[in-house]
């Protein structure tokens, strides 16, 4: 962890440091994922259960990656009151919100008179990544699959790691069933991404791939581009809390913990505050809060990447946040409602000191599924209209044609394609 301060006399320098590259552009990890995508390629199927074994330590047939009707079934008879309620309070919200957001077809009339417009159909099959590993995300497969059922995709191919016997948390899979599921894989990481991408004898290829992961994940999802479409590149977890005095340190704390405890190593987690109070009371509270957490070791490790700053205006450290372009970005300040509308870039914000980012994480509504790695300048969060695929609609009349003919023939003279003019004449 490392605290800075707009007095030190090497601020700027250590701001740059700041900004270095996440993972999703170390070429370490990009070299031994495009061995992987390579492999998977190549020879299918086989390929997929040897990176299965190496990494997860789970010898299967290919007839094993598929899990069958019963073995979901026996997942949702385990699940107890407690777990249906939850999932099903996270599941309603999500639809909800989802629905809000599906893009509807529409037409109107051209100068020409005649009719134009578009068309959202939703993907016929679409593959959802579900990260398992050390903490299986049972809020993942509600955050993306529903999207998916939502938006009416006919095929929603579900991908998740095993363990070393070739199990999956019957939680998650609960959650996969309930959030409308059509098939899932007991296979995980890049190997997952590209099994999906290019299709093997037991997992046929989709057209666009969702979902978050780890470094390798996202890696790979980035790589695979051409071959499929994919939503984003939402990896290692990110927070920024955008603070002044107001905030209470031991708030601040917990969150900057919460989203360091995925532990991959490669999280990264910012305070950025006006008051060296805060800073000083956050120092205090992390290492007593994380004394008595299960998970301290790995949530150390992610602590590495801590950073806590004094900045010295919240329009510096507005600045900062546009800069970093945070997956979640807490702002706990007075008037927060109105200084988030200079935040242009996180992939989610978080307003007020009751609005923790957990609740985003589970159950708020919109899909924790967001841009990491500084990805959020260009890419935005999850949403359910990227299950639909657009198309234009163009319908003339003999009539509006006429009208457009004249224009027609002078771009194609301009550009000397005489085909295209008379593409329009030969109707005349």
């Amino acid at each position: 962890m490392k605290v800075i301060s707009h007095h030190d006399a090497d601020y700027a320098e250590q701001l740059r440091e700041l900004a270095a590259p996440s993972s999703l552009f170390d070429p370490v990890i990009e070299e031994r994922t495009r061995s992987i995508l390579k492999g998977v390629q190549e020879r299918g199927d086989a390929a997929v259960l040897e990176l299965t074994e190496r990494f997860d330590g789970a010898k299967l047939r290919a007839d094993q990656l598929p899990l069958t009707q019963a073995e979901l079934l026996t997942a949702a008879v385990k699940a107890n009151e407690a777990l249906r309620k939850a999932l099903s309070e996270a599941e309603k919200n999500i639809a909800a919100f989802a629905r809000k957001s599906l893009r509807k077809s529409w037409q109107t009339r051209n100068s020409h008179g005649a009719i134009v417009g578009e068309r959202f159909d939703p993907f016929q099959r679409v593959g959802v990544y579900i990260p398992g590993g050390t903490a299986p995300l049972v809020s993942t497969a509600l955050m993306t699959i529903t999207l998916a059922r939502v938006a009416q995709c006919r095929e929603i191919a579900v991908c998740t790691p095993c363990d070393r016997a070739g199990g999956i948390n019957p939680a998650l899979l609960c959650a996969a069933r309930m959030a409308g599921a059509t098939e899932i894989y007991r296979v995980g990481g890049a190997q997952a991404i590209a099994a999906m991408a290019y299709g093997t004898a037991t997992i046929p290829r989709v057209q666009k791939i969702f979902g978050p992961g780890n470094a390798y994940v996202v890696t790979a999802k980035r790589l695979v581009v051409g071959h499929v479409a994919i939503d984003l590149l939402p990896g290692p977890s990110e927070l920024l809390v955008l603070a002044d005095e107001t905030a209470d340190p031991k708030f601040v704390a917990a969150d900057l913990l919460a989203q360091a405890e995925h532990g991959s190593g490669h999280e990264r987690v910012w305070l950025v505050t006006t008051s060296g109070k805060l800073i000083k009371g956050v120092e205090k509270e992390l290492p007593r809060q994380l004394s008595k957490l299960p998970r301290r070791e790995l949530i150390q490790r992610s602590l590495e990447n801590a950073w806590l700053i004094q900045v010295k205006s919240l329009e510096k450290g507005i600045e900062l946040a546009n800069s970093l372009a945070p997956e979640h970005c807490e702002v706990i300040t007075r008037r927060a409602r109105k200084l988030s509308k200079q935040i242009l870039t996180a992939g989610a914000i978080f307003l007020g000191p009751w609005s923790p980012t957990v609740l985003g994480d589970y159950v708020a509504g919109p899909s924790h599924t967001l841009p990491t790695g500084g990805a959020g300048r260009s890419f935005a969060g999850l949403t359910v209209d990227q299950f639909q695929r657009r198309t234009s609609l163009v319908e003339y009349t003999r009539a509006s044609l006429k009208k457009a003919l004249p224009a027609v023939q002078k771009f194609a003279e301009l550009e000397g394609l005489d085909a295209h003019g008379q593409s329009g004449e030969a109707r005349f």
